[in-house]
């Protein structure tokens, strides 16, 4: 069965149970009392410490807190990328990007005198990809997208993609304002200075409200903590008073916004509660990719650099997954997972049975959650054709158990590093340990064969020059436009 068809055949099974969007209960309404719900909490650019669980001092993340405390809190879980759009692709079709040629957030970076040039890739996720809220709308789940979206133009959509109801998704990577007015043309604007995080957090709950009697799939994905600094005003002033760059983490603005978007999460899971419906709501909290290391927005320390980048702070992120029943509350997992896994996970937990045909690179972290065993997975991997300002330099990795190796595309320097030992990636063991890095250097070549990952290539403009004076003039640049938008917005006149 071809791609095209599957989605065809999908898509009419869907519409046999799901007629109307509000309407009464559908074909599949007997036993939705006894199936789980599904409730995916994605945000952007969260680094691994940028919670109080995580270790942060300085942000106030309580309702994260409790949320770990009532479920499983992973230490070593990755982001397929160091950027949004390809992480996003990974969770809603469960491959890797280099499998679906996404491997840049949408439209990427351009740096026309580099090394290398960097390959064309996909400027949305492929309609012939069978999303999660495609392969559960059999089932008979209802699902919404809210929030960022970011994988691709209008015909691409979340509602071209199985979703039955898209709030505030675009192409945009980033809000024109957190204020409104919003000026995000799949969001009605609410009154001057309502705020966005916790306008989202009003329509995850209006929608879980119509669907209480229904198994629900809602990919709530806030445009927190991304650029532009937004905050109000009281948090700025709160976070100042707190202690302004007394710790690396003493961003004011972003602290702000962090504690929106807490208090964001906060009401939603007390909506979960309140409709009574938290023992068969499956709870997801993950973010996208790390922090955002550049211009002291925030630290990822004791993990090296930051969003963009190949070392642990670019890829590692705060993980916590609440199944009530099933999951220990309080339970810490170490195991090395990545975003592949949370499709055929949901799978599983739904009991529906995906195509094998499809493809899921994934593994299941049931076994993780219900602590009945481990996974079947040699190695994770990463490939990052690209330049990034967050210090990406075209790069492919690997991590097979407490070893993490890096290879630089532009000189095919090879790093080495033993994370159990050194999170922070001080120490490279390449040379020491020649034999370790050929090892998992062979893994590495092997699987870019395999998924057919599109390799970067010399440059014929290349100008070292240039390259460095390029890059100095995009970064300033957009330092520029942060500093122009990140004022904290005024409140609404009454």
């Amino acid at each position: 069965m071809t791609g095209f068809d599957r989605r065809k055949f999908l898509g009419t099974l869907g519409a046999m149970g799901l007629s109307t969007f509000f309407g009464a209960r559908n074909a599949f309404a007997q036993g939705d009392d006894k199936k789980l719900n599904f409730l995916f909490i994605l945000i952007d650019d969260l680094g691994w410490r940028d919670v109080s669980c995580y270790g942060s001092k300085f942000y106030e993340t309580p309702h994260i807190d409790k949320l770990a405390t009532q479920g499983m809190k992973f230490t070593d879980a990755y982001a397929a990328c160091p950027v949004c759009s390809p992480t996003r692709a990974s969770i809603l079709a469960g491959k890797y990007p280099a499998t679906l040629n996404l491997t840049d957030w949408i439209s990427g970076h351009r740096r026309p005198f580099a090394k290398l040039q960097v390959p064309k890739f996909n400027q949305q996720l492929p309609l012939e990809e069978v999303t999660i809220a495609e392969a559960l709308k059999p089932a008979g789940y209802v699902s919404a997208a809210m929030g960022k979206w970011h994988l691709g133009k209008e015909e691409f959509y979340p509602e071209k993609q199985g979703f039955d109801l898209n709030v505030g998704g675009t192409q945009r990577g980033s809000p024109p304002s957190y204020f409104a007015p919003y000026k995000i043309p799949t969001l009605p604007d609410g009154p001057k200075g309502e705020h966005l995080p916790h306008r989202l957090a009003a329509e995850a709950c209006r929608f879980m409200q119509a669907n209480r009697d229904k198994p629900f799939f809602l990919y709530l994905s806030y445009y927190s903590v991304h650029t532009p600094l937004q905050s109000t005003p009281e948090l700025i002033k709160k976070y100042k008073a707190k202690g302004e760059k007394v710790t690396p983490q003493g961003n004011a603005k972003y602290a702000g916004m962090i504690q929106s978007m807490d208090e964001s999460v906060g009401k939603v899971l007390a909506k979960v509660d309140e409709l009574g419906i938290a023992d068969r709501t499956v709870v997801f909290f993950m973010s996208d990719n790390g922090g955002l290391a550049l211009h002291n927005i925030t630290s990822n320390a004791p993990l090296r650099a930051g969003k963009g980048s190949a070392y642990e702070g670019g890829v590692r992120e705060p993980m916590i997954v609440r199944w009530p029943g099933v999951v220990k509350p309080g339970s810490v997992c170490s195991v090395p997972v990545t975003s592949i896994d949370f499709y055929p996970t949901i799978l599983e937990m739904a009991g529906v049975q995906g195509d094998p045909k499809q493809g899921l690179e994934g593994v299941s972290l049931v076994p993780l959650l219900k602590q009945t065993g481990g996974i079947d997975r040699e190695a994770i991997y990463w490939h990052y054709p690209h330049y990034h300002p967050g210090g990406a330099n075209c790069f492919g990795a690997v991590r097979k158990g407490d070893w993490k190796l890096i290879e630089f595309y532009e000189d095919g320097k090879l790093e080495l590093y033993n994370l159990k030992d050194d999170i922070g990636e001080t120490i490279d063991l390449a040379q020491k340990m020649p034999e370790k890095a050929r090892e998992l250097h062979g893994l590495l070549k092997s699987w870019r064969k395999k998924v057919n990952a599109q390799m970067p290539t010399p440059n014929p403009k290349y100008d070292p020059a240039k390259a460095d004076l390029w890059a100095y003039q995009l970064a300033r640049k957009r330092r520029k436009s942060r500093k122009g938008k990140g004022k904290a917005k005024p409140k609404a006149k009454k």
